[in-house]
């Protein structure tokens, strides 16, 4: 790992290299397994479902995530050392570790009674103009509201040092560390160009568009925020479990340093299992007991309807996590105002596999964002140059090219909806530094927009195609994130650990109606300030013959399997790369 102090590095004229980008954007196979009933004290399920095919003596190796009892220790290391195997990262925050070891200690391994679940350390890819104005973030801003003292980890490709991510006098830069956790990789520069897009969702100061003729003023929406750069994903946008979790593991012993209050995940991987196993969830969860709210992409799969579910059941991981503020993607239309608001057709739907959690808890535009590109190199606007937004003459009549380099960029997805949210966590913990994460949870749920018709449309502009959309709580959430009724909210939710976890959704297959059950020890009950009603308004769960009665969505079927990659055809499906809807 190597750790070095933000830079600057910004040339004037920059130019896109034309080199060849190996893989396009994707998120990852992922397969829906049967996994009722499954607990970490079960001796019997230790192995993953995806594992236990791989089990016997053929002489290969795996890397896996080891999960245990306790936090381990050297003897724990040994043990899988004297089967073959080779420590490669402790992983203390969830007490578990990384290793290669041989599929045939499989089972050896899973014997160990201090061994809770083996998993295979699985592989994922990283799921403003008008944007800050539809989530009333102007608002927030004209108040004085900028995220000022707030640090925000962004675990992705990378974030490179741009002007939009300096403080205002260009003196020095926002990104106050840098730490990679690529293996074989020590850079911190962002050469896939997703994670410096995030960054500037979440705290561009809108220096270059505001200094030069550009289509519009790209300003985030924590401007004087600090980032923490964490990256953990590859040229190529792809990492793994246990990249991912290092990474979350280093923003927890960072916390106080660079008071990192927010995590932002624009990533997601397939769901093999509970939440209560799945190590990516658990890592997620233990930055959430340290007082770090985690926001996290629903994912791109909205769009699939391979098992005759409409994309319903497709939230990716970590984003079926119920402790986790999960984010869908709406599209403004170009407008800028909230109440022109409807989903994207590509916004992944729940409930979560396996354990049926009501997800996305929010949505936030994620159609068309425009925001900072890395500077030099940057895999997405080479592979599909349209992506760029150049500069203009100074009536701003005509942009291209001509009028100087780009230096920003359009995309769309659940990756670009998910720092709008981390953003205005930010705003609300320098607002009142002392809310827990469940607190900022409950009142950005609460307060969000409620006003999706039940019913809309969405073209996608690459195929033509026109997705009808059902806008219940299973697309929406509690509704569409607002900056400033959220900083005007003085409804506090209970502070402990857990009280804001999302619910449950209940199928009763005889009536063919779904019902919300909130745990005993959160707020999501009937009561005047936190219910039903209140939190999801008339994001209601009945109407759609797709979600009742479909055995797929509610257990024990696959809903897409190894044929099906969440990724080209549905989320870089367009001639442009982009997944964008009219």
């Amino acid at each position: 790992m190597h750790a070095t102090p933000g830079s600057q590095n910004e040339p004037d004229n920059s130019v896109l290299k034309t080199t060849t980008w190996g893989a396009r954007f994707a998120l990852v196979t992922a397969i829906l397994l049967l996994a009722a009933g499954l607990s970490l004290a079960d001796g019997r399920n230790k192995l993953s479902h995806d594992l236990d095919a791989l089990k016997g003596g053929n002489g290969a190796t795996v890397d896996v995530i080891i999960q245990y009892t306790t936090v381990p220790t050297d003897a724990h290391y040994q043990r899988v050392r004297n089967k073959g195997g080779a420590l490669k990262v402790k992983l203390g925050a969830i007490k578990a570790a990384h290793y290669s070891v041989p599929t045939a200690a499989l089972e050896a391994l899973a014997d160990d009674p201090d061994v809770a679940y083996i998993s295979p350390n699985r592989p994922l890819k990283g799921s403003l103009d008008h944007v800050v104005s539809a989530v009333n973030a102007d608002l927030a801003y004209a108040s004085g509201w900028d995220g000022t003292g707030v640090g925000i980890a962004v675990i992705d490709s990378g974030v490179s040092s741009v002007y939009d991510l300096d403080v205002d006098n260009n003196s020095s830069s926002r990104i106050t560390y840098n730490q990679s956790f690529v293996q074989g990789d020590s850079s911190t520069d962002d050469a896939f160009g997703h994670g410096t897009h995030i960054a500037g969702i979440i705290a561009g100061n809108a220096y270059v568009s505001s200094t030069s003729n550009y289509p519009g003023v790209y300003r985030g929406i924590a401007p004087e925020a600090t980032i923490v750069n964490l990256r953990a994903l590859d040229g190529t946008g792809a990492g793994t479990d246990s990249s991912v979790i290092a990474a979350i593991q280093q923003a927890i012993a960072l916390k106080n340093s660079y008071n990192i209050r927010v995590i932002n995940l624009s990533l997601a991987r397939g769901v093999f299992e509970s939440y209560k196993q799945d190590p990516l969830c658990q890592a997620v969860e233990s930055a959430w007991r340290a007082g770090i709210v985690v926001v996290v992409a629903a994912g791109n799969m909205g769009q699939y309807n391979g098992a005759g579910t409409s994309g319903y059941g497709t939230v990716g991981a970590p984003g079926n996590d119920p402790y986790v503020i999960t984010v869908g993607a709406s599209n403004t239309h170009g407008t800028g105002l909230q109440t022109s608001q409807s989903m994207t057709s590509f916004s992944s739907k729940g409930p979560t596999s396996f354990d049926h959690i009501v997800k996305p808890d929010l949505v936030a535009p994620g159609n068309g964002v425009v925001s900072r590109m890395a500077s030099g190199g940057n895999a997405l606007v080479t592979s599909y140059p349209s992506l760029a937004v150049y500069p203009c003459n100074s009536s701003r009549s005509n942009c291209g090219s001509q009028y100087g380099s780009p230096r920003y960029m359009r995309l769309s997805g659940t990756s670009m909806a998910t720092p709008v949210v981390s953003g205005i966590a930010a705003l609300l913990l320098q607002q009142t530094p002392g809310l827990t994460p469940d607190q900022v949870k409950a009142r950005l749920m609460k307060t969000a927009w409620k006003g999706f018709s039940s019913n809309a449309s969405a073209t996608d502009l690459g195929t033509g195609v026109v997705y009808h959309i059902e806008q219940d709580l299973f697309a929406v959430g509690a509704g569409a994130v607002d900056a400033s009724a959220a900083l005007a909210s003085t409804d506090l939710a209970p502070s402990y650990v857990g009280a804001a976890k999302s619910p449950t959704a209940v199928y009763d297959s005889v009536a063919q109606t779904v019902t919300i059950a909130a745990d005993s020890s959160t707020i999501w009950n009937n009561s005047v300030l936190w219910g039903n009603s209140v939190v999801w308004g008339n994001s209601v769960v009945w109407g759609n013959s797709v979600v009742w009665g479909n055995s797929v969505v509610w257990g024990n079927s696959v809903v897409w399997g190894n044929s099906v990659v969440w990724g080209n055809s549905v989320v870089w499906g367009n001639s442009d790369g982009s997944i964008g809807d009219q």
